[in-house]
């Protein structure tokens, strides 16, 4: 069964098949030679199941939430910001959009969204100061990642429904590893630029008069991340209550900023329409091949397969990992982990992991997985904003990045905590 759903991932996608459409046909499959019993008799009642939940109701409403503070311009503003504070740094601008990419994070909950907005918004200055466009450009890419780990992130929403865990502990789990790869990313970038300082960029520093009339541009992000992040944490509201309040707040900033009209609201809805039509066709899709794998064996079946190896848990743990890594070079993230979750998540809980650290840990790979080619979809996202300038740029540059998203795996692994201690604290 795993030779058949492997070359029928590959297969399907490589051909241009719709994710959704790709999980449903291997769900049939499966149905078809592997299973003793009609498993598509059940299929309206599992679809409707997976469908009639109250979580999944935060989807859209995050989507529309980072929709609207695109348009209203308050991330162009926050990026002026951090420019301001971070500009004597060694790097410059890498800082910048390292940190804007952090705090959009903690609104959008969308790599790809914030990986557009910061290309937008940095990718002109960097080029006219002379920016290395290398690092530069991985810099957004890497920074854009941080969308899908920085709380509210849709897709520890996704991972919470499949494997029915708690969603507020796994977005405190997610906090302190996304600020620490944060800084990560900026050490990082810090040694290259003191390395060879012509990597940075040319130096200024802002007037502390302007510095603080700046801290006006980052009270938007940092009132929605108070109101979403906070509620959740004091228990005064689910994550789609906190979705919902966090939709009516990102208007009410959008009008203080003058950008809140008829023709903003229409493209933001529509956007959001279509993102959401499609992440929960991919979630309705993976609820089925869930139940079709379940239903015929696999879990069963891998379970005495690795029990058959004796593999210790660290063991397994480490061929999962190797399994995203690999996986992530052709798979686009949402689908790597839908693909994945059913049968991998059974296994990792039954060898003694948690599975809220694990969702973090799962989450860091599927980052890795939006900046590594041929694949990776933030790549592609900053370089269609380059007008035509090489492609390697981008992919080279990315890469003191995936090294730092690898040492925040291994101080995960070493120390669970990272993860673990805020949502234990609740």
């Amino acid at each position: 069964m795993l030779g058949f759903l492997s070359v029928g991932i590959l297969t399907l996608l490589l051909a241009g098949i719709p994710v959704a459409v790709t999980l449903f046909l291997l769900a049939f499959g499966v149905d078809q030679f592997f299973s003793f019993f009609p498993l598509t008799k059940a299929l309206g009642q599992n679809l409707w199941s997976a469908a009639d939940s109250f979580l999944l109701i935060a989807i859209p409403l995050f989507v529309l939430m980072g929709e609207i503070i695109v348009r209203a311009g308050i991330a162009e503003k926050a990026y002026r910001a951090m420019d301001h504070w971070l500009s004597w740094l060694p790097g410059g601008l890498i800082h910048a959009n390292i940190t804007t990419a952090a705090l959009f994070s903690a609104t959008s909950g969308s790599s790809v969204a914030t990986a557009a907005t910061i290309s937008t918004v940095a990718l002109p200055q960097g080029e006219k100061l002379n920016y290395d466009p290398r690092l530069f450009c991985g810099s957004i890419a890497a920074g854009g990642t941080l969308g899908i780990l920085i709380p509210p992130s849709i897709n520890l929403i996704v991972y919470g429904f499949l494997t029915e865990t708690s969603i507020p502990k796994l977005f405190m789990a997610g906090l302190i590893p996304g600020l620490g790869l944060s800084l990560l990313f900026m050490a990082m970038a810090l040694v290259l630029c003191l390395w060879k300082p012509s990597l940075g960029g040319p130096r200024s520093v802002a007037s502390w008069s302007a510095r603080l009339r700046s801290l006006a541009f980052l009270a938007p992000l940092l009132i929605l991340f108070a109101v979403i992040v906070g509620s959740i944490y004091l228990g005064w509201a689910t994550p789609t209550e906190a979705a919902a309040v966090g939709v009516i707040v990102s208007l009410g900033l959008a009008a203080a900023n003058r950008r809140l009209d008829r023709q903003m609201l229409i493209a933001a809805l529509d956007g959001t329409v279509k993102t959401t039509s499609m992440l929960l066709f991919i979630i309705l899709a993976a609820s089925f091949l869930n139940f079709a794998l379940t239903s015929s064996g696999l879990v069963q079946q891998l379970n005495t397969l690795l029990s058959t190896h004796d593999l210790s848990p660290y063991a397994l743990l480490l061929a999962v990992i190797a399994l995203f890594v690999v996986l992530g070079f052709f798979i686009e993230t949402l689908s790597l982990m839908v693909i994945t979750i059913p049968i991998v998540t059974p296994l990792i809980a039954a060898a003694g992991f948690d599975k809220v650290w694990f969702g973090v840990v799962m989450i860091l790979f599927v980052e890795m997985a939006l900046i590594t080619p041929p694949v990776g979809l933030n790549l592609y996202i900053v370089q269609a904003a380059r007008r035509g300038k090489p492609f390697s740029d981008v992919v080279v540059g990315t890469l003191p990045f995936i090294g730092a998203m690898l040492l925040m795996a291994v101080l995960l692994v070493i120390f669970p905590s990272i993860a673990l201690w805020l949502p234990n604290s609740l």
